[in-house]
């Protein structure tokens, strides 16, 4: 999962045009980022080649099955975090039970509701990638909201450049976890973008001197020989 954006990306993978096209327009009227694949292989590809934050998922495509391509996003480290929306025409609670056993977080039948299903992604967004459901986050009395963009402390607002909005974003909504710098290039930068690990420093001392007027910048600790933690408490 990355940051790069706090636009949440979808892939739909779906073979029957009518409904990619009624999938992908809706999505993209709901405010996500939409890249399409018609074909398991076509989707794998473009998994390889940048990270979604979700997949909706056919069930039946030509040549490999959705519920194949599932199993195989969940035996990858890169990708086994990655939320999925199994879409299918299978109603046999059997079926159902299948989908998620091969690592679907959700699954919806076909005919659907566009708003049924933009509600789902939502509602997994919201359980497995909470800094993607574009709520806000509070810690006491820092706020950061992603919709508009703003970090207030103490109710006052602070000036944050656009990589340390995203690296708070992920600190204040993954709190009193160790990540070190790679880990955190690959979250906040994305896992396709090279730069230096030292470049997190930098952007660390930056935020931290963007907390310090709320006394907030005590929270983004230093872990010796690891990386950093933000604390939450």
């Amino acid at each position: 999962m990355t940051l790069a954006t706090v636009t949440p990306s979808i892939l739909v993978v779906e073979d029957e045009p009518a409904i990619q096209e009624l999938l992908a327009v809706n999505l993209k009227h709901a405010g996500f980022l939409v890249a399409r694949a018609a074909s398991a292989e076509d989707a794998w590809a473009a998994i390889g080649t940048v990270l979604p934050d979700l997949v909706v998922l056919d069930w039946m495509l030509p040549g490999q099955s959705g519920v194949a391509l599932a199993r195989k996003i969940r035996a990858e480290e890169r990708t086994r975090e990655l939320p999925i929306i199994m879409l299918t025409a299978r109603v046999h609670e059997e079926d159902k039970v299948q989908g998620l056993e091969a690592g679907a977080d959700d699954y919806v039948t076909k005919p659907f509701s566009p708003k049924e299903l933009i509600a789902r992604v939502r509602a997994v967004l919201r359980r497995r990638a909470p800094h993607l459901a574009g709520e806000a986050v509070e810690i006491d009395d820092l706020t950061l909201n992603p919709a508009t963009h703003r970090v207030v402390a103490g109710g006052q607002p602070l000036d944050l450049g656009p990589t340390e909005f995203r690296l708070l974003f992920f600190f204040m909504t993954h709190a009193e976890r160790v990540y070190t710098r790679a880990q955190l290039l690959d979250e906040v930068w994305g896992d396709h973008v090279f730069i230096e690990e030292r470049t997190v420093d930098v952007h660390i001392r930056r935020l931290r001197a963007a907390l310090e007027s709320s006394g907030h910048h005590e929270r983004v600790e230093t872990v010796r020989g690891t990386g950093y933690r933000f604390r939450g408490a």
